[in-house]
Order: C-alpha cells, then structure tokens, then sequence
C-alpha cells in the first residue's frame, strides 16, 4: 500500500549496511515507554544490552535479532516478528513507532575530522 510509512520503510531497506545501525534493547525500551500499545519498528538489527536489567513487554518488529536478544523479549512476554509478518499485520503502520540506531556510534566516526578543528582527532 502506498503510504508515507511504507515509503520511509523501503527507503531504509535500501540504505547501506553503515548506514543500518543496530539498536540496542535499552533504547528501544527508552522510546517505548508509556507506549505499550505499539508496535516498534527497526529497520536493522536489535541487540541485546547486558545493562538493561529487566526487560519490559514489548512487540518489536526488525531485520534481524541477535539469539539473547529475542530470548529476553520472549522470556518477558513480549513479541518478535518480521517485518513481512508487520506488513500482514499493520500494512500502513498504524500503531507503530518507527525508531532507528545512531548512525555515529560506529568507530570510524571517532576520526574524522580536519586537523586544528576543536575536538578533532585527525
């Protein structure tokens, strides 16, 4: 269906792999919160993060999930599906929140830069 969801959706399936962030569960609980009713949406992958104590009961649908990942979300009582499976479900997205990983939390970024720039490692 043709829909501004499903135009963002397909527009970040096509993206590079640097530029598909994984996201952590912490952070998707974070954005989750008092949105129990909704469905999150990751277009990447969701990793599991050691940190976050408890999980809440959520329904998350992604690319792909790391094995402990899926296993705590199982275990709390929430939901993993695929995005094909969300499609079926909710074809326009309706009830979803569509959240993405930080695109500068990758290694290289922590290089960039001109030399003499204020904060700069180059």
């Amino acid at each position: 269906a043709e829909c501004p969801f499903n135009k963002v959706v397909l527009h970040r399936l096509m993206m590079s792999r640097t530029n598909l962030p994984p996201m952590t569960l912490s952070r998707i609980a974070l954005n989750m919160k008092g949105r129990t009713d909704k469905t999150c949406v990751v277009v990447g992958t969701v990793t599991d993060d050691t940190r976050l104590a408890e999980v809440p009961k959520m329904k998350i649908a992604a690319l792909r999930f790391t094995e402990t990942a899926r296993a705590r979300i199982l275990k709390a009582g929430g939901e993993v599906m695929t995005l094909d499976q969300l499609a079926m479900v909710a074809p326009k997205g309706s009830n979803t929140v569509l959240l993405r990983g930080k695109r500068a939390a990758r290694t290289v970024y922590k290089h960039f830069g001109a030399p003499g720039v204020p904060g700069s490692h180059a």
